[in-house]
């Protein structure tokens, strides 16, 4: 068996074990209202991260291009209450009109 096999059959196992452990953690301690708030906030900083790395980064340099700009009308847009599709396209559009121009 290859190496590569090995790594992919370990890194399974591991998934594996973390979600069996997840879902062991006994409904006192999930119901405590700090876990709760914390499991409520997670989403929106590993988002928030997600976002930041991908249109902030360009490799192992910082960015500042079209990305950026795109970024800042999607949230004017989403301050303004836009649907989700205006949102979407409206950043996309800002991008591509600043990718044309610049």
């Amino acid at each position: 068996m290859s190496a590569l096999w090995v790594a992919v059959l370990v890194a399974a196992a591991g998934c594996y074990l973390l979600k069996v452990a997840g879902l062991s953690v006994p409904q006192r301690v999930l119901s405590h209202p700090v876990a709760e708030r914390v499991a409520d906030l997670i989403p929106i900083g590993l988002l928030a991260a997600l976002i930041a790395v991908q249109v902030l980064a360009d490799g192992d340099a910082l960015a500042i291009d079209a990305r950026l700009l795109g970024l800042a009308a999607a949230v004017m847009l989403l301050l303004l209450r836009a649907p989700f599709l205006v949102v979407v396209f409206g950043a996309a559009a800002v991008a591509a009109l600043a990718r044309l121009i610049g």
